[in-house]
């Protein structure tokens, strides 16, 4: 009978390995909803684009993130003004409605503060805009559902629930394509709300803003009756309808209106709670891009005071006829934000994170910790430490390190790029970046060394036109590192870095007209390019052979040719169960076979939310899907392990997921890991780091996935498996960096200790369990201590042996733990009765200009001076036990016990600290001090000890030989007689314990 196989999920299979975050946060990312703590100034809270929930404690200075384990994509965050220090409410999904959004999961609750959050439902609703709380009444909430972007559904509407969320009635709805843009509340009476109705649609080559859906609805009962407030509206069909109550007067209303007619765009007043309308300004800010900026806020002290999300940001400080725009900041402003006390004091959420004012906008500072960047692509080098190359939405597109002495800071990025940034190349052999802009609007060729930047984007043919994605495909050859591809119907491809280009295809699209046109936006056009479709997306050549090139194109084509161009197949129709003309969005060429290869295809633009990923194993004749149920959300990228073919990633809409034996089972990584989108993957040949181009919460590495290429069934049934290690390596990297301020954000660096890296079967939970670490010969070095979780557990090592044993004294005094020397090791873990071995290996650092005559010195002028330490601490202890037991007989024999106190006393005093505290040491610097001072600094560094060093050590040697004869004369005089007493008197002796016994670590 064949044995069950083991499946691990989750924590099970990942154990300890954790995702570790490096931001960057210097241009932060999209923020979409600022909302305030209705009591206390000092507490917001900021809703991203992507990267989840952030919430400030200090009025802006600083942002924590507490919704990491729930959807990313942010619509609306409401505090509950009758609980504002415990329940607050996540409506998920963006309702800046680009071509880029990420979608949500549903409302959410907390009654504890963020800690923890509870689902209340609309798991279908896509993207939720407002939230309501009557502030009489915290049961009484209303729930605004924009909706689905990019295809029908009967989820939108104005909900309600009287109960606190535990049912819902929707009382307000038209169609199916029509949603709620804003829900607002009359601050004064809970039975009046205004709700702003908006149609409209998006697919993969269009938007369309507006319809004969989008209205100003008005309820005065709750919501039991709704009408339209349209007295003085534009004739005609309208778009989106942004609109704002001001809270010192709630008769004063404000409403950004998308129209039709240019000329009756822009901003709108009544001042008879919408009875009646007058438009006072269409100016440009006022009238942008409406899917994209039509939030308005006004100040709530003053009704003629506000602000319009916009390209720039406008304020008015005149009830709305004259404005003048926000200062200086990152452009798309989102959100706005006065401070509940001080309507000086603002704050903005922009495409490029939030911003602070304390002068009413007229000048802005941004909030530097706060990494919720969205790349698009990411790319790695093979640099030491590698570099990690990409693009960011409205962020342009930059390089940094993996790593980096102090931590990653916003210094070590370096831009390359403008405007959207998409793919970034580094070329295999030389100092040369591609980047690319925006539907190859710019394709740049930095040559990094020379600080020179050449455009190298192909151009057409005569008059044909090009059709480039907004994300346009390139990639470098594996084969010839001067070959470089782009697409855009056609494959391009240079043999010369981009210096000229040929075609080496016919159009590989499905070349459909009616997914060409360039006029979209709806009511307000909207000619960005952003749109552009019937075009190749990615592009994959075969790390094997050079003539396997596969693309895939946004319209739903996999094509593949075998002789590098001359002729293609497309292989889409082979593929079974696969909507047609859905979106390849990526294809990995496997480095173990060349007729291998993966296509991952995302139709969420086609309101198809499920996930396709399928493997081919004969250059696309068949095609098998390798998705289960355990993947969460639409995929936009897989990468292949380069050992373990069966060890696949994917990346979803929702976050990690891995297999481990082909696609048969999935887990979800979630260490450390944000539920965000995870648009781009790739793998470090040298390091084995996983790397993912998160849309939301920037570069997240995962360190050395080595130990997963060594699960199989074989290990899954051992009680214990020790995985391969690698080298630990001793780095000899100065210290010297921190250069960020107490308000930036660090990217952590990878941990530099040796990683001890083993499986367990099943939890550890009786009996003892300890691991040390022992040289070849058995003997101890250092203990740790183990992980005991099932699963995989990761143990560090630091190169440390144990710390010597220092004197006890009034004061404490630490003696650093030495290095050990490089060379072999074994690791023994006990697990009850049974013992399990595995070798592992230090190096020195490669970099290392210490020679190994001066490593050696150092090493034996350490283990002096380690002995020195521990031999003054027994020297104490023999001190210390003396002057306890005569002590113990001082009343009864002063003549005998005193003279012993006083002069072990005396000695002792020039030995440690007697006198003081651990904070303020009263003392003369004594022995102690001056030795374990010099040992730490001799044993923390690599070279060899100075001369002058040597010469304090043998002078510190000295002073404790003598020290030890002074014992001996006082032992001889004084210590004897009081040994003899004991004796004559039947008494216990000295409790000194032997050097060894006491020394035993």
């Amino acid at each position: 009978m064949q044995a069950q196989e083991i499946s691990l999920n989750g924590k099970e299979l990942f154990g300890d390995i954790k995702a570790r975050q490096i931001g960057p946060a210097l241009m932060s990312g999209r923020i979409i909803d600022l909302e305030a703590h209705p009591t206390n100034a000092r507490v917001i809270y900021a809703g991203t684009a992507g990267g989840g929930v952030w919430r400030t404690l200090n009025g802006g200075a600083t942002f924590s993130p507490i919704f990491d384990e729930h959807a990313q994509s942010i619509g609306a965050i409401a505090v509950d003004p009758n609980d504002p220090d415990k329940t607050i409410w996540v409506g998920t999904g963006e309702i800046w409605t680009r071509n880029s959004v990420s979608i949500g999961d549903g409302l959410y609750k907390s009654t504890n503060g963020g800690d923890t959050w509870k689902k209340i439902g609309f798991e279908k609703s896509e993207r939720i805009s407002s939230i309501v709380i009557n502030p009489t009444n915290s049961k009484e909430v209303y729930i605004g559902v924009l909706g689905a972007l990019w295809g029908d559904s009967d989820v939108r509407g104005v909900y309600k629930t009287t109960d606190g969320g535990e049912t819902w009635d929707k009382i307000l709805y038209t169609n199916t394509s029509t949603g709620i843009s804003d829900l607002l509340m009359d601050p004064k009476n809970p039975n009046v709300l205004y709700a702003s109705m908006w149609e409209f649609r998006r697919t993969g080559w269009s938007f369309n803003s507006g319809g004969a859906n989008s209205a100003l609805y008005k309820t005065t009962d709750a919501g039991k009756t709704w009408n339209k407030i349209h007295n003085g509206f534009p004739e005609g069909t309208l778009g989106r309808i942004g609109i704002a109550i001001a809270p010192s007067n709630p008769k004063t209303l404000y409403a950004a209106i998308e129209s039709e007619d240019d000329k009756s765009k822009g901003l709108y007043r009544s001042d008879d709670s919408g009875n009646n309308w007058k438009q006072l300004n269409n100016d440009f800010e006022l009238v942008v891009r409406p899917f994209y900026f039509s939030r308005l806020v006004v100040d709530p002290k003053n009704p003629d005071i506000v602000v319009k999300g916009g390209f720039l940001g406008a304020i008015s400080k005149d009830g709305g006829k004259t404005f003048k725009n926000l200062g200086n900041m990152h452009a798309d402003i989102h959100d706005i934000l006065f401070d509940i006390k001080d309507s000086d004091r603002m704050y903005a959420g922009t495409d490029g994170g939030v911003y602070r004012s304390w002068d009413g906008g007229s000048t802005m500072e941004i909030v530097e910790n706060i990494p919720v960047s969205q790349f698009y692509q990411i790319s790695l080098d093979n640099a030491e430490p590698y570099n990690i190359y990409g693009g960011l939405q409205d962020n342009g597109s930059w390089y940094g390190p993996s790593s980096s002495v102090g931590g990653i800071e916003a210094r070590d990025w370096k831009r390359i790029g403008y405007g959207d940034g998409f793919r970034v190349l580094k070329h295999p052999t030389k100092p040369i970046i591609y980047s690319e802009m925006q539907g190859a609007q710019n394709v740049w060729r930095i040559n990094t060394e020379k600080n020179t930047t050449k455009n190298v984007e192909p151009v057409p043919d005569g008059d044909e036109e090009l059709r480039f994605n907004w994300n346009a495909p390139m990639a470098i050859s594996e084969h010839q590192p001067d070959r470089f591809y782009m697409g855009s119907q056609y494959l391009h491809k240079s043999e010369d870095m981009g210096n000229n280009w040929v075609k080496i295809s016919p159009d590989l699209t499905t070349n459909d007209p009616a997914k060409q046109d360039k006029e979209s936006g709806g009511l307000s056009k909207d000619k960005s390019g952003a749109e552009t479709h019937t075009t190749i997306f990615t592009i994959a050549e075969s790390p094997i052979d050079e003539k396997v090139i596969w693309v895939g194109t946004d319209d739903g084509n996999v094509q593949v040719t075998k002789d590098g161009g001359k002729n293609w197949t497309n292989t889409v129709s082979n593929i079974p169960n696969l909507p047609a003309n859905t979106w390849v969005y990526h294809i990995e060429a496997s480095v173990h076979n060349a007729g291998t290869a993966y296509a991952v295809f995302d139709g969420h633009t086609s309101g198809d939310m499920n996930t396709y990923v399928y493997k081919t194993s004969d250059y696309g004749k068949t095609w098998k899907s390798i998705v289960t149920d355990e993947i969460v959300g639409f995929a936009r990228n897989i990468q292949e392990d380069y050992v373990q073919e069966d060890l696949l990633f994917v990346g979803t809409e929702f976050g990690l997921f891995v297999t481990i034996n082909g696609g048969k089972n999935w887990a979800r990584f979630t260490n450390n890991m944000p539920a965000t989108a995870v648009h781009f993957i790739d793998l470090q040949k040298n390091t084995n780091d996983l790397v993912l181009g998160t849309h939301g919460r920037g570069v997240i590495i995962l360190d050395d996935i080595s130990s997963l290429r060594e699960i199989n069934q074989d290990v899954l049934n051992k009680n214990v498996h020790f995985f391969n290690t690698k080298a630990g390596i001793m780095k000899e990297d100065n210290a010297f960096g921190g250069g960020s301020t107490e308000t930036q954000f660090v990217g952590s660096n990878p941990s530099s200790s040796l990683k001890i890296i083993y499986y367990l079967k099943k939890r550890h939970t009786f009996g003892k369990m300890k691991m040390e670490i022992q040289d070849l010969n058995g003997n101890k070095i250092t203990d740790l201590s183990p992980g005991k979780a099932k699963g995989i557990n990761i143990v560090r090592w630091n190169y440390r042996s144990i710390s010597p044993k220092s004197a006890s004294g009034k004061t404490l005094s630490f003696g650093s733990p030495p290095r050990v020397a490089a060379g072999k090791y074994k690791v023994v873990l006990t697990k009850g009765k049974n013992t399990f071995e595995h070798s592992i290996e230090v190096q020195q650092d490669k970099n290392s200009e210490i020679t190994p005559s001066e490593r050696a010195l150092q090493r034996k002028a350490s283990q002096e001076l380690y002995t020195m330490v521990e031999d003054l601490a027994y020297l104490v202890h023999e001190i210390d036990q003396t002057v306890k037991k005569a002590e113990s007989i001082k009343e009864k024999s002063p003549k005998v016990a005193t003279p012993v106190i006083n002069e072990l006393t005396k000695l002792k005093e020039s030995l440690v600290v007697t006198t003081g505290d651990n904070y303020v040491q009263e003392a003369e610097p004594e022995l102690r001090g001056k030795i374990t001072d010099l040992y730490n600094s001799v044993t923390n560094s690599f070279e060899k000890p100075s001369a002058a060093q040597l010469k304090n050590q043998k002078v510190l040697q000295e002073k404790i030989e003598q020290a030890r004869k002074d014992f001996q004369k006082i032992k001889d005089k004084r210590i004897s007689k009081l040994t003899k007493y004991l004796e004559k008197n039947e008494m216990k002796p000295i409790d000194i314990k032997s050097k060894e016994e006491f020394l035993k670590k």
